[in-house]
């Protein structure tokens, strides 16, 4: 089945009603805590301001993890949330901690990368697996598990013989930039299970929900730009000459996240603009699959 992320035009924001009227203290605390990161980024980087948006995109998915936790802690539900989504980007960012956390070759060339930019991925996991936690065993009477049932193994064997066959050299081990580049592909289509979740249930997005899956998009659009000004230093075994398949597999990935939540971005922008932070989306359609 192909997932399709059209999203009917007649979906309707949130009535007045249903909507929150203030912005939630959590969400407060969670941005004030990334800008507190990001103050601490700006007094760490020093000479590679462009190498430090690599970082920059990692907190950002931090922050829309934090987000979830946010939820939580919130609604003392897990209601809405997809703990395969979780577990899948857990997964994804741990592969990728295999090899950043002691090879070089995909790390920001600033001083971020020496230990703030894996600190930051750490954490990401650290509030992932409080998550699945949560979701699994604390508030498993809240859990929609009738509804969280998007097929995640076809996407991790996926991700792993895409690796296997496109991966890039920069660490000059096989395995690992196999374990980085399957690690990449399943952070980018972590999502599905969200979109998939969202859509069984009728379509609605708490606030905080809606907050984290826009903040996991500007995270892999900042990944993707960064990809995109360092790809004449990605390098790979070429299979055919002049053509870099590992950066082309890199902004592949990146632009796909992009197009699977695209919809669901519009209609975010647009509730945010119009009802402010504290907006609960409630979507006809976020994904349909055919």
């Amino acid at each position: 089945m192909a997932p399709s992320t059209s999203m009917s035009p007649s979906a309707a924001l949130i009535s007045g009603a249903g909507a929150a009227k203030g912005v939630p203290t959590p969400l407060l605390i969670a941005y004030a805590v990334f800008i507190c990161g990001g103050f601490a980024l700006y007094n760490l980087v020093m000479s590679d301001a462009l190498s430090a948006i690599m970082t920059v995109a990692e907190m950002f998915q931090c922050l829309a993890v934090a987000l979830l936790c946010a939820q939580v802690v919130i609604t003392n539900s897990v209601a809405g949330i997809s703990a395969r989504a979780v577990a899948l980007h857990a997964f994804g960012v741990c592969c990728r901690l295999s090899s950043t956390m002691w090879l070089q070759g995909y790390l920001p060339m600033d001083e971020s990368g020496d230990y703030f930019f894996q600190c930051v991925d750490i954490c990401a996991v650290a509030m992932e697996f409080w998550l699945l936690h949560q979701i699994l065993v604390v508030k498993k009477h809240s859990f929609q598990e009738e509804a969280d049932t998007f097929p995640v193994a076809p996407v991790v064997i996926g991700a792993f013989v895409l690796a296997t066959i496109l991966h890039a050299d920069m660490n000059a081990r096989p395995v690992f930039d196999t374990l980085w580049m399957a690690g990449m592909f399943i952070c980018n289509v972590a999502v599905l299970p969200q979109l998939w979740l969202i859509n069984k249930t009728g379509g609605k997005v708490e606030a905080l929900t809606s907050h984290h899956i826009f903040a996991m998009a500007v995270g892999t659009m900042l990944g993707g730009l960064f990809m995109f000004y360092a790809r004449a230093d990605i390098t790979c075994e070429e299979w055919v000459q002049g053509v870099d398949h590992a950066v082309l597999a890199i902004l592949a990935a990146h632009l796909l996240h992009l197009l699977l939540v695209g919809d669901f971005a519009f209609y975010y922008l647009k509730a945010v603009a119009t009802q402010g932070l504290g907006c609960r989306l409630d979507l006809e359609n976020i994904c349909e699959f055919v």
